[in-house]
């Protein structure tokens, strides 16, 4: 990154198998429960990603690496509910399978520097540590559900 833009990093561990977090970041069901309502996802390399983490701006975002159970990465499409961007969006997520869970992590990078985007930034940043601390919650309650069963 460059002066020009900005980025974020978010971790979170997960008492859950790497497949686990990954059904939950490409289950649109799942999806729903922990990114935003109505969050969708074609999943699958050259899919589409859409929701809205800070449930004001919807985001969409062309799925650029998908390799199960490791990594996900969002490129963002230009908006028009956004202000001018020079730059490219991204969101990389992360998998790591560590004994008894899953290091996640969330890359995001690309968002401008400049003023107009100092409030979008701040609702990106703070939206994604919100949802991938729902998505720790989630994912360890199904995994919960499929023990008991």
């Amino acid at each position: 990154m460059g002066d020009k833009e900005r980025g974020y990093a978010h971790r979170i561990d997960v008492r859950a198998g790497a497949e686990e977090v990954w059904r939950a970041l490409t289950d649109t069901e799942l999806l729903g429960r922990w990114c935003s309502p109505g969050a969708e996802i074609r999943a699958r390399p050259g899919g589409l990603f859409r929701a809205s983490v800070d449930r004001l701006t919807e985001l969409e975002a062309h799925i650029d690496a998908f390799e199960p159970g490791r990594r996900l990465r969002l490129i963002y499409l230009k908006s028009a509910a956004l202000p001018p961007a020079d730059t490219v969006m991204v969101d990389d997520f992360m998998l790591e399978p560590v004994p008894g869970g899953t290091i996640v992590r969330l890359l995001g990078s690309g968002v401008p520097a400049t003023p107009a985007w100092d409030t979008q930034y701040l609702r990106l940043r703070t939206g994604w540590q919100q949802a991938m601390t729902r998505l720790k919650v989630v994912v360890e309650a199904e995994a919960q559900k499929g023990a008991a069963g």
